[in-house]
């Protein structure tokens, strides 16, 4: 692991993001991305190129296309994908595998075509092993069989990672990858049908407290742990490793703590002050046993998360609460 991590660490970016580069963030109005562009403006970039996917379908490889050689971006930022949580995944298989890969190879072609100078490629931990060992590790990729209840997307994702490494091989392109855990924060997905844990228990509780309920139903044992980071922390890394890092292999991203589902929905119903009960939905899957990922090359690397998990549900429910109409979508 150390020699690993040595060999890593020594491919320090020299492409460090100009003040006036221009920069696309693919995927803008999503969780990740927009959070992407707040950081990118926080920090003085404002050459910033965004399309919608009314506007651009990534699916479309001559749209694709057509963009780079028009746009002809500096910097890219691939954040757009098709997500959802365990229903949504086992609904869609087929949409989930099909329209990420389509993502993923359009734009990675097209940079390249358009000779980008330096994209960083967003994937997830549910990349690793459904039994991998914890905390996991970059060096645990393809070490054995997924989540069912999440392959396709992972697969996906995967297979994103897979194309930046054949683009550098083979082209001498710069496209990194990082793989952050479980996120939350602002412009996050509140719909009970294809959301995550965190913002389906936010919802739930808020509305029974509203609604005076008397419980709360949780999915699953409630046993299985997860790790959190707010958006925010993800964005800040981001930046951090599109301007210091230029390895070949993926990055994690994460807190490096996690926290069971049962001990989550609690904090989550004394932040909401709900009074009620929680019961647990045992015919609803847990998912895989728990995901921790080893944050030990972006630490060694200098970057830190900022944002604790109960500060950061805390700001989470507040703007939930003030936007509730326009997020619950």
């Amino acid at each position: 692991m150390r020699a690993f991590l040595f060999c890593l660490i020594l491919t320090i970016s020299a492409f460090a993001m100009e003040q006036d580069a221009k920069i696309y963030v693919a995927g803008h109005r999503g969780m990740v991305g927009s959070a992407i562009v707040r950081k990118l403006h926080a920090d003085g970039y404002h050459n910033i190129i965004t399309r919608t996917s009314k506007q651009l379908d990534l699916r479309n490889q001559r749209a694709v296309l057509q963009f780079f050689e028009e746009e002809k971006p500096d910097y890219v930022f691939l954040a757009a994908a098709k997500v959802g949580g365990i229903w949504a995944n086992n609904i869609y298989p087929a949409e989930f595998i099909r329209d990420n890969l389509a993502i993923e190879l359009n734009v990675i072609d097209a940079a390249y075509r358009a000779k980008v100078t330096k994209l960083l490629f967003l994937g997830s931990s549910c990349i690793y092993p459904r039994m991998c060992l914890q905390p996991m590790k970059e060096e645990h990729l393809l070490t054995g069989p997924l989540e069912p209840t999440n392959e396709w997307y992972a697969l996906a994702k995967i297979c994103g990672i897979k194309l930046c490494k054949a683009y550098n091989r083979q082209y001498g392109t710069h496209f990194i990858s990082c793989m952050p855990t479980n996120l939350y924060g602002p412009g996050d997905n509140y719909n009970l049908q294809n959301s995550h844990v965190l913002p389906a228990l936010i919802r739930k509780f808020d509305d029974a407290k509203n609604q005076n309920l008397p419980s709360v139903e949780m999915w699953g044992t409630g046993e299985v742990k997860r790790e959190f980071l707010h958006v925010d922390d993800l964005a800040d890394a981001c930046l951090f490793l599109m301007n210091n890092y230029d390895g070949n292999e993926h990055v994690n991203i994460g807190w490096g703590k996690d926290i069971s589902i049962g001990d989550l929905a609690k904090m989550v119903q004394n932040a909401i002050d709900f009074d009620g009960k929680i019961t647990r939905n045992l015919s609803k899957p847990d998912g895989t046993p728990r995901k921790l990922l080893d944050t030990s090359l972006i630490n060694s690397l200098g970057w830190h998360p900022k944002i604790s998990l109960k500060e950061g549900l805390k700001q989470t429910i507040q703007t939930y609460r003030s936007q509730k109409e326009n997020v619950r979508r």
